[in-house]
This record gives structure tokens, C-alpha cells and sequence, in this order.
């Protein structure tokens, strides 16, 4: 495996960093409130940045990831390409990719993905695996008899911004389930507002007999096919974002500790507070390395299951670990809700929620690793 990005990923990531910068300032943010910046969006869209995702990989778009992450810009890179771009290019029809992807890079389409709780979806079993994570009372999305789409998905990311949304739906007869793309402007498609931890515009989805349309084309089982493959990415693609917002929060402590001083001597040459720093420091490089490897080996085409579990475990573990202590070092100030180092806290929390419990990924990971060793043995034995 080598890491070192190409100049192509190198430019794509420099050139969301300027553009980043420039806009999703504080000042910017706070403003925005839980809203999508669509001037931020359409800068990113219009500099070619989704356009280029296909040519620069998962890697390369990882490293765009972290910059949106480092600054938690409000927009919904990450869910447009887990659930649009990345799937409807990998296992979409020659028509699916020929009507769809124009939208999707060049920002006109915005996709979402309306997938349970990630620690859910193992794939220790097709059959066994979980779709759709209802309210009580609610049922998980399935396909009726002439084909249309009913269910409801009480927590869905970017939703309120969304064009698209990406549907699970458990098949009868077992396997993996199937994927749907759900247009949103639809009678038959409800969103309704839904305040979450950080400010994704997420919504409340109910499908009422809602069209959608498969995404299952000839383009072969890539990664186990369209449902297992899609999974693995956006477990990556999240993880990635989850390394920004930590790198993010620990350039605020390190700056804050750096600067105040307690005693006549700056806090950073605390060693206590030195030692939060380099423990903040080496669970972002693990979040970055195992997110890094799961996007080379997608890239790559080779099995990415277990090392996409992997950096999704790392994120949500570590990442809240990260955020608490950028906002700890800040003493006093981190509690402010209106500081910059708080809205960091919020997203690497909701990131840890959304991908899942910790113990949760550790248990699919574990089911993961175990299979292809109880095959061995059954061989063995016979």
C-alpha cells in the first residue's frame, strides 16, 4: 500500500482547502445556522471538485473529506458521494450513469442515503442484516407489489437538501437487500424537519408508495455487490470526515493552550495537557491510516469490508475521544456553545452516532473476522 496521494489528489485536495477556507469561516457558519451553504456548494461544484471524484478515488476524495471536516463546512459532499455518485458509477446501468451522474458532479443533484445505523448493517449474513432503523410504531421501507416504495426512516442526513435519496429494501426471498434511488419531489415522498447534534439539515422520511428506481446494473459485485459496496464507502467516506473534525478540534486546543497562560507559563507546557495532545494526535492518525487503507484497497478493487469496519470503529471511538479533549484543554471556554472549538465537539459526536456504537462496529467486525476462519475449519473437518 502506498499512501502518498498523486497529483491529481494533491491539486483536488489544495483547491477544496482554498476554497473552504475562504468561506466556511465562523462568522459564516453561525450565520448558516443548521442550514446547506449553497454558496460554498456551488464554489466547490462549479471549481469541478464532484466532477473529479471518479478520476481521483476514494482516496483522493477522502482527502477533500478532511478539509470540509477540519472546518465543518455545511455542505453535503460526503452523502452526495456515499450515496449517489460512488453507486450510480460503480453499479449503475450505461443509462442510470448516462442520466444521472451529469447532475450529481455537477452539484444540480444532491443525493443522500436513508441507511440504518451502520453498526447495524453487518455483513456477517445478507439475511440477517438489518435494514431500516424505524421509530416505534413505524415500519422499515419495503417494496410493494407493483413496485413502489412505503417505509418510513425517522433520521436521514442532508435530507432537507437532498434531490435523491438512496433506499435499502429487505428482499423476501433473502440476500443482499437492494438499493433504491428515491427522487424526492415526489407527492408520495414526505420530509419533515429533524434537529440533530450537529447541523446536517437532516430530515424524517416517509415513503407513501413512492417510485424509485434500482441500482443494480451489470457492472458486476464490486465489493460484494451495490448494497455491501455502497456500505464500505460511506463507511469510509464518514470516517474521513470524522479525521477532519478531529484535526480540526486539536488546531483549536493546540492554538488556545498555546496562547493562554496560567502562572506566567503558556498551558501547553503543562506535561498533563502535552499528553492529551499526543494521545488526541495518535487517535487521529489511527482514524486517518485505517481510513486511508479501506479507500486504497476500494480503489484498488480489492475485498474492503473488514478495513472499511475498521476505520468506521476508529472514528466513532476514537473521534468522540478527540473531540472531548479539544474541547477539555479549552477549560472554561470549550463550554461556550458559541466557540468555534464547540461546533467540532457537536459534529464528532454526531459522526459517532451516525456511524454507529462503538461496541456495536467491534461486534460486526468481530463476526466479520470470524467467518472465513469457521469456513476454514468446516474444510478442514471434512
Amino acid at each position: 500500500m502506498d499512501f502518498t496521494p498523486t497529483e491529481e489528489q494533491t491539486a483536488a485536495r489544495d483547491l477544496a482547502a482554498g476554497i473552504i477556507d475562504d468561506l466556511a469561516t465562523h462568522e459564516r457558519l453561525t450565520a448558516l445556522g443548521t442550514g446547506t451553504d449553497p454558496v460554498l456548494w456551488k464554489t466547490l461544484c462549479g471549481a469541478g471538485l464532484l466532477a473529479a471524484v471518479e478520476e481521483i478515488g476514494l482516496v483522493g476524495l477522502a482527502l477533500v473529506l478532511e478539509e470540509q471536516g477540519r472546518r465543518t463546512a455545511q455542505i453535503p459532499l460526503a452523502a452526495t458521494c456515499a450515496f449517489g455518485l460512488l453507486p450510480v458509477a460503480a453499479y449503475g446501468t450505461d443509462e442510470q450513469r448516462a442520466r444521472l451522474l451529469p447532475g450529481l458532479r455537477d452539484g444540480t443533484a444532491v443525493a443522500t442515503g436513508a441507511l440504518p445505523s451502520f453498526a447495524e448493517a453487518s455483513s456477517a449474513g445478507a439475511s440477517c442484516t438489518p435494514v431500516g432503523r424505524s421509530a416505534k410504531g413505524s415500519p422499515a421501507p419495503r417494496a410493494e407489489q407493483d413496485g413502489r416504495l412505503s417505509g418510513v426512516m425517522p433520521v436521514v442526513p442532508w435530507l432537507r437538501a437532498a434531490t435523491h435519496v438512496l433506499v435499502p429494501v429487505r428482499q423476501a426471498s433473502g440476500g443482499a437487500p437492494r438499493l433504491f434511488l428515491v427522487p424526492t419531489d415526489q407527492r408520495a415522498v414526505d420530509v419533515a424537519t429533524v434537529e440533530t447534534t450537529a447541523p446536517w439539515a437532516a430530515g424524517r422520511l416517509e415513503l407513501s408508495g413512492a417510485r424509485g428506481e434500482p441500482i443494480e446494473g451489470g457492472r458486476g459485485v464490486r465489493h460484494g455487490g451495490a448494497y455491501e459496496g455502497t456500505l464500505g464507502a460511506a463507511r469510509t467516506v464518514f470516517a474521513a470526515l470524522q479525521v477532519g473534525v478531529c484535526a480540526g478540534s486539536l488546531a483549536h486546543a493546540v492554538a488556545h493552550t498555546a496562547q493562554r497562560e496560567q502562572f506566567g507559563r503558556p498551558l501547553s507546557t503543562n506535561q498533563a495537557v502535552q499528553l492529551r495532545a499526543a494521545d488526541a494526535h495518535l487517535d487521529t492518525e489511527a482514524i486517518r491510516v485505517t481510513c486511508l487503507e479501506a479507500a486504497w484497497r476500494y480503489d484498488a478493487g480489492l475485498p474492503a469490508h473488514t478495513q472499511a469496519l475498521t476505520a468506521a470503529w476508529w472514528a466513532a471511538e476514537a473521534g468522540r475521544r478527540v473531540v472531548h479533549t479539544g474541547q477539555h484543554l479549552h477549560g472554561g471556554v470549550g463550554a461556550d456553545v458559541t466557540h468555534p472549538v464547540h461546533r467540532h465537539f457537536l459534529w464528532g459526536r454526531q459522526l459517532d452516532a451516525f456511524l454507529g456504537s462503538p461496541g456495536a462496529l467491534l461486534a460486526a467486525l468481530g463476526e466479520a473476522l470470524a467467518v472465513p476462519a469457521r469456513d476454514a475449519e468446516w474444510r478442514e473437518e471434512m
